[in-house]
């Protein structure tokens, strides 16, 4: 299984060079069975590996670009009327996939932002009244431009929360971009990227995820963060249980992908940023990119042995 993880992580860091890292966290995301959000300035490498991971994945992809004309039918879907069986017929939309890759998710309005919430905290979807089920699994690789890029309309914090984690993927190393400059195309290198994994192999590596340990010290540790966000007079609100539950849940996968069976607090330590700073405000300054600082202010303050 180490060796199939690893094969994962070398095949889409062709593709994105330079962000082992990067990658890492987002095959965290997915083997957590969660849904993962990508922020970063346009022509980043946001899409491409959105793309990567549906593709060495192997699993059913749709991709949707969001624009600020989109609806919600354009992505659950319509039942249009048949004349010739004088029925409607339910037309399923791209939502009805396997991966979901909703690209520049924060460039439609917020009522088309919404119809995403139910299939990504269910699995389901409410169309005129009927309830349909979704594929399993099932994936949202959402990317979006920072809230300061014009033409956008921020995430709620209802929507925010339905994403495991949120990572950006900033600018290649000198290397790397030399690379590029001199020949090394992304996208040719993404259309040659095949299915590594099986559908059950997915499903093992998912499994194995909570056969990781967390000792009783570990956990004391995890709720001493937890507790520090939602009694500090810094933090507008602090983490839910739901996002205490995902912090330890990806630093549980964290462990697993670096060939570990227990937690450590590196291992909070080193997800934290991406589980914790979209779901936090600070008081004084209530805007969408201070959550990282925040977590840097926990992460420093709380002291690991209590």
């Amino acid at each position: 299984m180490d060796k199939l993880i690893k094969a994962l992580i070398d095949d889409i860091g062709q593709v994105l060079l330079g962000k082992d890292e990067q990658v890492k966290m987002a095959l965290t995301c997915l083997f957590a069975r969660g849904h993962l959000l990508l922020e970063d300035l346009p022509g980043m490498g946001k899409t491409t590996l959105a793309h990567a991971l549906a593709n060495v994945l192997g699993l059913e992809y749709n991709r949707v670009q969001f624009t600020s004309d989109l609806l919600p039918s354009d992505i659950l879907g319509v039942s249009v009327f048949d004349r010739a069986s004088n029925r409607f017929t339910f037309h399923p939309g791209p939502v009805f996939t396997q991966v979901l890759l909703a690209d520049e998710i924060n460039r439609t309005t917020p009522k088309t932002q919404s119809a995403l919430l139910e299939a990504m905290a269910e699995y389901q979807v409410t169309v005129e009244g009927e309830t349909r089920q979704l594929e399993d699994p099932f994936f949202v690789i959402a990317t979006q431009n920072p809230s300061s890029q014009s033409g956008t309309f921020p995430l709620p914090e209802s929507q925010l929360d339905r994403f495991l984690m949120r990572i950006e993927l900033g600018y290649p190393n000198p290397a790397a971009e030399m690379a590029i400059y001199k020949g090394t195309d992304p996208s040719r290198r993404l259309a040659e990227l095949s299915p590594r994994i099986t559908l059950q192999q997915l499903a093992e590596i998912q499994a194995k995820v909570d056969d990781v340990q967390a000792s009783e010290a570990l956990l004391l540790y995890l709720q001493r963060l937890v507790n520090f966000t939602r009694t500090s007079p810094d933090f507008a609100y602090g983490l839910s249980t739901r996002g205490a539950l995902a912090l330890l849940r990806c630093a549980k996968t964290w462990a697993m992908i670096h060939g570990r069976g227990h937690v450590l607090p590196e291992d909070i330590q080193q997800v934290m940023p991406a589980v914790a700073a979209h779901r936090l405000r600070d008081a004084a300054d209530y805007g969408d990119q201070s959550g990282y600082a925040l977590v840097d202010k926990v992460l420093s303050q709380v002291d690991v042995l209590g």
